[in-house]
């Protein structure tokens, strides 16, 4: 290739009469490739994920669900539960009725309390908030903790094996009481107690 001159009147620039350099390669398709890849993958863990999710449930009321025995079957039951042993649920929950004990929070009368105690039966420590108790009414509404309106709240406190905490759990509302369910952590396992 021969060197050429501009043409007369324009100024001599660098690389004037050469091959321009090559374009540089796009990397459209390896951008592609992982932007699917990484999709693909957040379908694989959401699965995952879904499956240690529903898998282990090892709620008090699944574990003690039996099948219905047939007739025959009942006679050669009934001498194996009177040898084995009662096992205790690992948390228990016990409620009942008391009278609204207004605080300084508390914004008029129309609340309705029930007394909680909540006993640790397990092996390990127990987180307790009264966030993590309902109320369910007899017409089946439920009815989250209101902080702060009742003098005797339920303390946020952790449980030790074997202690126990008693407090109120207070709802909005003139209500009439059925049950409290107190769930471990926000998205633990549940355990009922009826108000007595």
């Amino acid at each position: 290739m021969s060197y050429q001159q501009p043409p007369p009147g324009q100024p001599q620039q660098p690389g004037w009469g050469q091959q321009p350099p090559p374009a540089p390669k796009k990397k459209t398709g390896k951008i592609i490739g992982f932007g699917c890849l990484g999709i693909v993958g957040l379908f694989i863990l959401i699965a995952i994920i879904a499956a240690v999710a529903s898998g282990g449930d090892d709620s008090p009321e699944s574990s003690t669900t039996k099948p219905a025995a047939t007739q025959g079957d009942t006679k050669k039951d009934e001498p194996k539960k009177e040898e084995e042993p009662a096992k205790k649920a690992p948390v228990t929950v016990t409620a009942k009725a008391v009278d609204f004990k207004k605080s300084i929070l508390a914004e008029g009368d129309d609340y309705t309390s029930v007394q909680v105690t909540i006993t640790n039966n397990s092996k390990n420590d127990l987180d307790i908030n009264p966030l993590y108790v309902t109320i369910t009414d007899t017409d089946g509404s439920k009815h989250t903790a209101e902080l702060g309106v009742d003098e005797d709240q339920l303390d946020t406190v952790k449980l030790a094996p074997g202690e126990n905490v008693t407090g109120t759990i207070t709802g909005k509302g003139k209500f009439d009481a059925k049950y409290v369910t107190y769930t471990d952590g926000l998205i633990g396992d549940s355990v009922r107690g009826d108000v007595s």
